[in-house]
């Protein structure tokens, strides 16, 4: 085998002899303790996860599971740890409450083929497009959406309808009544999680705490409220993923959300490696890292799991707690089968609305706040305005078209502020030899320098700017300040230097830079104005004037 054929296997299985080399029972033990931690984070968020996408706790707990193993397995980083995750659960439930969790199944499957295509056309770099305010627009827009989408568990109402907008109008029609017994369980448990001592967090997590109270609450009290239910004692769940679950019907209409899904995994999963990679001094292999994903969702359906994505917290938890290797996941995946196997029937009288009160307190806690009042407090209108817009339309329509969104304004108002040229005219003054006794003729050449980009959205300013000089006999155009120009600038310069001659006003053209200088020669309009148009400065193109003084 060939060391071309195959250079993404060849960089996996150098990094993993790097990563478990001089491995021993030291290591073993940070990993061991490491994974321990991190499966106690993990299990209260994967029972959550697993409701909050609209299927049950089981398939959260199963895609931990699978994750831990199998991503990790085959990952392109020692750290990452993937699971089922609150933003992915956002955009999963309103696709169960549509087509049932065949359709959120079905979905993941399809998630995993999409990024699957991306790890292989090597698209790990196209989250970086992706403008800051609008990644942290679509995280504040989940953040609603998981939040709101826990009113009915936290509160034991019922709702209607397929959106958040639709399920808020539909408690205007008589179907608010507030159960104060699942009111409890939710505030008792965000009440722990906001007063747990944030130095006891760090060997034991609040939400664990906050869920191991209320399953005690419940058990030993008389309570009458909605439970997690039965938790198989299986890796693979009765209600799972079958090919046959692909006809037409539901093909054409889970292909846009499972692009979704897809987008989502792909973004989570590398900023995520981006926040461990700086944590941990290791750069991720974003390309191996989306195969693994892509291979992960694909899998993962068929066991009954939810889509599954790369978890920040569950990532930052086992490198601050000492992990070293992947293998820091495996434990944390073997460590949730245990609770599966022996805890079951406990962990299926936790209250719904205890799961619930995590899920608000994660979708808080998600939020980039530090960013968001950066932007506020600065004023930049820029940020605001794309953080704002694609915060809505991640709430009103979906996270595809709320990036979209938010990277078409981004690019909007970037050929705004570029756009913007500076331009200024000036006489040959005294600072040259020939401005200092200033004839007629030279008061009729003028100097114009030209700052910023040329391009479509600034040629029209330039073109007026020269189009105002009229009654220049020569124009000395210097565009040092001209880092680049687009084709249509050039035809632009060609139409007005056209209109110039016909008005025997001769051009000339200093100072340019040599990408600029690149374009005038590909588009043959250094032989239109002729070389001898062409100076490296003004003072050589004044010089080049055959006037008397």
């Amino acid at each position: 085998m060939s060391k071309g054929k195959f250079p993404m296997t060849n960089q996996f299985i150098h990094d993993l002899k790097r990563e478990f080399s001089g491995y021993g029972k030291d290591t073993f033990m940070k990993d061991l303790l490491a994974g321990l931690t991190v499966a106690a984070v993990a299990l209260p968020l994967a029972l959550a996860f697993g409701v909050g996408s609209g299927a049950d706790a089981a398939s959260g707990l199963v895609t931990a599971i699978i994750a831990g193993l199998f991503i990790a397995g085959i990952g392109g980083s020692s750290f990452q740890i993937s699971g089922p995750t609150g933003a992915m659960a956002a955009i999963l439930l309103p696709l169960s409450v549509r087509y049932g969790v065949e359709g959120v199944l079905a979905a993941g499957f399809l998630s995993g083929l999409v990024l699957l295509t991306a790890a292989l056309a090597k698209a790990g770099r196209i989250v970086s497009i992706i403008p800051s305010p609008v990644i942290t627009g679509f995280t504040s827009g989940i953040a609603i959406l998981i939040a709101f989408g826990q009113l009915d568990n936290l509160l034991g109402t019922t709702s209607h309808g397929e959106t958040l907008i639709q399920k808020l109008l539909s408690y205007s029609q008589g179907t608010f009544n507030v159960q104060w017994q699942p009111l409890f369980f939710g505030l008792l448990v965000m009440v722990i999680m906001i007063v747990w001592p944030k130095k006891w967090a760090k060997r034991i997590p609040s939400s664990l705490v906050g869920i191991v109270v209320a399953l005690l609450v419940n058990i030993l009290g008389s309570f009458t409220v909605a439970e997690v239910g039965t938790i198989p004692r299986s890796l693979i769940l009765e209600n799972r993923f079958h090919l046959g679950f692909l006809n037409r019907e539901i093909l054409g209409s889970i292909i846009v959300p499972a692009i979704s899904i897809a987008a989502l995994g792909m973004i989570e999963t590398l900023l995520c490696g981006a926040a461990g990679g700086k944590m941990r001094g290791e750069r991720l292999q974003a390309d191996q890292e989306l195969l693994a994903q892509g291979l992960g969702n694909i899998i993962i359906p068929f066991f009954g799991g939810v889509p599954a994505t790369a978890a920040i917290a569950r990532t930052s938890v086992g490198i601050k707690s000492g992990g070293r290797t992947r293998i820091t996941s495996i434990i944390h995946a073997t460590t949730l089968i245990a609770s599966m196997f022996l805890l079951g029937p406990m962990m299926s009288r936790i209250p719904l609305s205890a799961l619930a009160g995590i899920l608000i307190m994660t979708a808080w806690r998600m939020n980039e706040w530090d960013g968001i009042k950066k932007f506020f407090k600065k004023k930049y209108k820029t940020s605001i305005a794309q953080f704002l817009v694609t915060m809505a339309a991640t709430v009103i329509f979906d996270l595809t078209i709320a990036i979209l969104l938010g990277i078409g304004l981004s690019t909007i108002l970037f050929v705004i502020r570029s756009s913007y040229l500076e331009i200024s005219v000036a006489n040959i003054d005294e600072r040259h030899e020939r401005g200092r006794n200033i004839s007629d003729e030279l008061t009729h050449v003028k100097l114009m320098y030209v700052t910023g980009q040329l391009f479509f959205g600034s040629q029209d300013r330039l073109v007026s700017a020269l189009e105002e000089l009229d009654q220049a006999s020569t124009i000395i155009l210097s565009i040092r300040g001209v880092p680049s120009i687009d084709h249509s600038a050039m035809l632009a310069l060609e139409e007005v230097h056209k209109t110039l001659e016909d008005r025997n006003v001769k051009l000339l053209f200093c100072g340019m830079q040599s990408q600029v200088y690149k374009q005038f020669i590909r588009a043959g309009f250094d032989k239109i104005v002729g070389k001898d148009s062409i100076f490296n400065n003004a003072v050589e193109a004044i010089d080049s004037l055959d006037i008397e003084n």
